[in-house]
């Protein structure tokens, strides 16, 4: 709960326009608690990411099924000023492990904006390809393939 004004703060600025942002403080309440709900409802969800040094807030990685994604996803986000240091891979690298170790027939996609190179550069560190048949939940969502832990 700490982190929702950093969370809300993001998702009413134009970095937010890839995942459907912006939005008001309301609006991003709810894109926070179905965050949070994945836990209870689906034995996975979102976690926060902070920098060991000083328990920064730096943004969230998260494994997420809402129903209206053809497929779970992993997804990341980093508030700004925190991109370029490594975080968003080096925490959807240690969600994406977790996932394939602790969910049975874990299929883990990401969709992705075409618009947005760093988290498609993100992908592809991980070692997601572009799947070209999958559905991503919008039309123009680019669908990155995870495999299996590297």
């Amino acid at each position: 709960l700490s982190d929702f004004d950093a969370y809300a703060e993001f998702f009413s600025s134009a970095r937010a326009t890839t995942l459907g942002g912006p939005v008001p403080r309301g609006r991003a309440w709810f894109f926070f608690c179905n965050d949070v709900a994945h836990w209870p409802l689906h034995g996975f969800g979102a976690w926060g990411v902070e920098r060991t040094e000083d328990g920064a807030f730096l943004g969230q990685v998260a494994i997420q099924h809402p129903p209206f994604f053809p497929e779970r996803e992993l997804g990341w986000v980093l508030l700004d000023g925190f991109e370029g240091h490594g975080y968003a891979t080096e925490a959807a690298a240690i969600a994406r492990d977790w996932a394939f170790a602790n969910l049975d027939g874990a299929a883990l996609v990401s969709y992705i904006s075409p618009d947005n190179a760093t988290s498609i550069s993100v992908a592809e560190r991980l070692g997601a390809e572009r799947d070209l048949i999958a559905e991503g939940p919008g039309e123009d969502d680019l669908v990155y393939r995870h495999k299996g832990a590297l």
